[in-house]
């Protein structure tokens, strides 16, 4: 018994170091733009709002993607989905290099979003057929961990080519994304979608909230995926749940896109940018923070721990748009406004199973990922509108600077929206 339980505890790890790898290879797919906003703009003439619906483009393709990618991770597995999204995207990314206006750079960055769309909730279906609900918040934690450091990667490959390797925009969306074929092999050859297939029991069902079989009841037996979801969204919760989380994505995507332009748009060199690294280090530690948290202090009340982090990353956006450019505090400031602004991700992933059992996690997470680039990319135009004319202090100029009094302003929404959750 006691071997058997070792072998399979081996085999959980394996499963869930096979989707760390393969997610943490997953964002060098996703960062490019940010990092390439100076280039497009100076070489293809685009203005900052332009690029701004470039930005929206990609993230709303990932919002319609969720929707079909969570369904299709409950259905044939999260291996198959995380392997093929992996392999189109880098595909994709290369497509987008060779843009030569605004129509081929928003066609092919868009269709890339529904490339990455298929990791994320096909991944954390894997994590939940194989980690329990008394462990989730920690193996969530950790998967959330490994986007954090994906990031981190992205940023630092992405500020290689352009400071290190001094190569053109065209180049960010080639080099960081050689590693994801990587991520690709990982998750295929180390992981299978159910204990079964591997000779295991499979984890014993948990059955969803009363009120959410009461609706998949309604919606009929073997219901078609589009009448499983409207009757899903009737949960007071997860909608509560999906509308915190676009207010936080919404930050994160804010601050992963225009950080790096705030300091490569300050100094003109890129040389100060390397303090934007801060900000996906923060993002990992707290991704994998958050998660203990929510385990060991709140319980089922997983929502207490995104309306503490989002409160305390409002104040920190707040004191980050005092500061003046080039203070030596931007890094440790970025670090922790990364940590509170971004870390709760994953305490809303492990709410998930508990919102609507673990035979709906992916589409439940699908849900909410659809709402928080829905909400992320609604807010893209409108950055760049403020950026570009800086409304605040009526000078009709750029101010990449405004980007961190519009994340405060996100950050208290999403505290507040989170407040009501009841789980």
């Amino acid at each position: 018994m006691h071997t058997h339980h070792t072998h399979f505890r081996r085999a959980q790890w394996r499963v869930l170091v096979a989707v760390m790898i393969c997610y943490l290879f997953y964002y060098t797919g996703r960062h490019a733009l940010g990092f390439a906003i100076p280039g497009i703009s100076e070489e293809l003439g685009m203005s900052k709002e332009l690029l701004g619906w470039a930005s929206a483009g990609m993230l709303w393709a990932y919002a319609l993607g969720q929707i079909f990618s969570g369904g299709a991770g409950d259905r044939i597995g999260g291996r198959r989905m995380m392997t093929a999204g992996a392999l189109l995207s880098f595909a994709l990314n290369w497509v987008t290099s060779f843009a030569t206006g605004f129509v081929t750079l928003f066609a092919g960055w868009s269709l890339n979003g529904l490339a990455q769309s298929m990791g994320w909730a096909p991944g954390t279906r894997l994590v939940a057929n194989w980690w329990g609900p008394r462990e989730r918040g920690f193996a969530f934690g950790l998967f959330s961990l490994s986007a954090g450091l994906a990031s981190v990667l992205a940023f630092g490959v992405s500020i290689f080519v352009i400071d290190g390797l001094g190569l053109n925009w065209r180049w960010l969306f080639r080099l960081p994304v050689l590693l994801m074929p990587l991520g690709a092999l990982a998750v295929w050859r180390m992981s299978r979608d159910h204990p079964s297939d591997l000779g295991f029991e499979n984890l014993e069902d948990e059955a969803p909230p009363e009120n959410v079989r009461a609706t998949l009841r309604r919606a009929g037996a073997g219901a078609p995926q589009w009448r499983r979801h409207l009757a899903i969204l009737g949960n007071r919760e997860l909608l509560l749940a999906s509308l915190a989380i676009g207010f936080q994505n919404a930050v994160r995507f804010a601050l992963l896109i225009w950080v790096p332009v705030y300091f490569l748009d300050g100094d003109g060199s890129g040389g100060g940018v390397w303090a934007s690294l801060g900000l996906p280090a923060g993002m990992a530690l707290g991704a994998f923070a958050s998660g203990w948290v929510s385990d060991r202090f709140f319980g089922s009340r997983k929502s207490g721990v995104i309306v503490i982090f989002m409160n305390v990353a409002a104040i920190l956006a707040v004191i980050q748009y005092l500061l003046p450019f080039g203070h030596w505090a931007a890094m440790p400031i970025l670090l922790f406004l990364g940590f509170f602004g971004c870390g709760s991700q994953s305490a809303f992933w492990a709410m998930a199973p508990d919102l609507l059992g673990r035979a709906n996690t992916s589409t439940a997470i699908g849900i909410m990922d659809f709402f928080a680039y829905l909400i992320a990319g609604l807010c893209g135009p409108l950055i760049g509108w403020l950026v570009q004319h800086d409304p605040v202090a009526n000078s009709g100029g750029e101010n990449t600077s405004l980007v961190f009094l519009f994340v405060a302003f996100l950050s208290a929404c999403g505290a507040a929206v989170g407040f009501l959750i009841k789980r």
